[in-house]
């Protein structure tokens, strides 16, 4: 296909999903919440076809498969039942109690663009559309090049489930084309990729002046606190570091292990990682990497910190025998500031130990990054509360690596600082695919005062009423 192929098939998308959002526009509420309940079913009923093109495209475990079915299901409830309270006309405290009406209203933006990527085809994708289909937009999808397939069957599921024809698209091809198309032509920009990309994509929805969200890039810390479970501790960091072989913007590559428990952590963290089974099926514990340019990614970073003195613990190699893209779970101490993997993000089964001599010094260490995506703490509730409190990240789990605060969908999930902008999850993740229209209706008197009064004696006499009147304005 051709640049010039693959822009025309963008305008005419876009073309086609604004003549289908100005008749879904009008479906009622519970028309819409009735479509996205039939879709939640279909999944779970359909999820052996969902699986297994996951697992086609992305080469992970059916667990890790699995966890993609869950999320889109809980997604398209949630919102589902959400969506006509949110949506509502909302009534709002008036300039003056009695004299002013004021009420909310919410329009959909019109057609939403997402741009998808690779490592969760199905959730990074549709769990971002079925809220933007609730609020009556149409969506333009691109999926990443190497996972296309699971975003057309999550699409046939959708028009199984009712969803109007042309309301929801998708096309296919490379970010130069068809996704710098979605940018020119979308009302609203949702994004999931890297901070590099993040940072162009939103200069352009800034120069349009169009709604932008994005979630990027992570370099997620684990802390043991003093008082942790060692045992299991050690289990939930598998866990947080190697699902989906790392590939997860919000899995650990950073572990601070207090002192007082360092040497235990660490020889129970690096058996298990070592007990770990790696294959696709139900019993595996890691698939291997999306694809070769990934592998030849990850075993850059890792050689060249070795090369500058890191010490493996385990891991640090690819694993040929077991296929093309199987990269070996990998534990790194001694890694030096200067090593590219200290700072940036791998996204592979790669993670590096450090041990602290207080909590203050792994909050301090944890908050040393251009990155606030996600971050766990191990450790009793109350200290892993204080903790948690203090560090510079968008979720923080608390004995658990990231699946907690992410499954949470009645709360936002996002990034700090260059880890992203705006939300998905919970109210906010409904309503930035609408547009508020604020009507106040102004009654009795005018707001400047009423006729044949002086605009200093109106002045003295509403200073009096403010004064008065403050416990029913608060």
């Amino acid at each position: 296909m051709t640049a010039a192929t693959a822009t025309a098939d963008v305008r005419d998308a876009f073309l086609r999903a604004r003549r289908a959002q100005a008749q879904w526009a009008t479906t009622l509420i519970p028309d819409r919440k009735r479509i996205m309940l039939a879709f939640h079913d279909l999944v779970l009923d359909r999820q052996e076809e969902l699986l297994d093109v996951i697992q086609r495209e992305t080469n992970k475990t059916r667990s890790d498969a699995f966890d993609e079915v869950m999320d889109v299901a809980i997604t398209a409830r949630h919102y589902a039942y959400r969506a006509a309270r949110l949506l509502k006309d909302r009534r709002v405290k008036g300039a003056l109690p009695l004299l002013t009406q004021t009420r909310v209203e919410r329009d959909p933006v019109g057609v939403v663009g997402i741009i998808a990527p690779w490592n969760y085809p199905l959730s990074l994708a549709i769990s971002d559309a079925i809220p933007a289909l609730l609020a009556g937009n149409a969506v333009v999808l691109k999926p990443d090049v190497k996972t296309p397939r699971t975003a057309q069957l999550a699409l046939r599921l959708l028009e199984e489930a009712g969803l109007p024809g042309e309301v929801m698209q998708v096309v296919e091809g490379s970010g130069e084309t068809v996704g710098q198309g979605i940018v020119a032509e979308c009302d609203y920009l949702m994004f999931t990729g890297s901070t590099a990309v993040g940072r162009k994509l939103a200069a352009q929805a800034g120069e349009r002046l169009i709604g932008f969200s994005a979630e990027l890039g992570g370099k997620n810390p684990l802390i043991v606190c003093a008082d942790a479970d060692v045992e299991r501790a050690a289990q939930g960091a598998v866990t947080a570091c190697f699902s989906n072989a790392g590939q997860l913007c919000i899995s650990v590559e950073r572990i601070y292990v207090h002192e007082a428990v360092a040497d235990a952590f660490t020889a129970r963290f690096v058996e298990l990682t070592q007990a770990m089974r790696l294959g696709q099926a139900w019993t595996d514990d890691m698939g291997a990497l999306i694809s070769t340019d990934q592998l030849d990614r990850v075993s850059s970073l890792v050689d060249a910190a070795v090369t500058a003195g890191a010490r493996p613990l385990t891991g640090g190699r690819a694993l040929p025998d077991l296929g093309p893209t199987y990269y070996a779970p990998t534990v790194l101490a001694d890694v030096p500031a200067d090593a590219e993997l200290h700072d940036d993000e791998v996204f592979g089964p790669v993670v590096y130990l450090e041990t602290v001599a207080s909590h203050d010094e792994a909050v301090a260490r944890a908050n040393d990054s251009a990155y606030g995506l996600n971050a766990s703490v191990w450790g009793s509730v109350g200290t892993a509360r204080e903790v948690a409190s203090t560090l510079h990240s968008g979720t923080v789990n608390i004995n658990e690596g990231f699946a907690a605060a992410w499954a949470s969908v009645d709360a936002p999930m996002g990034g700090w600082k260059a880890s992203g902008v705006g939300r998905r999850h919970a109210d906010d993740g409904l309503l930035k695919y609408t547009e508020p229209r604020t009507v106040a209706v102004q009654r009795l008197l005018p707001l400047r005062g009423p006729a044949g009064m002086s605009a200093e004696s109106y002045a003295t006499t509403l200073t009096s009423v403010l004064k008065a009147g403050k416990r029913i304005l608060r």
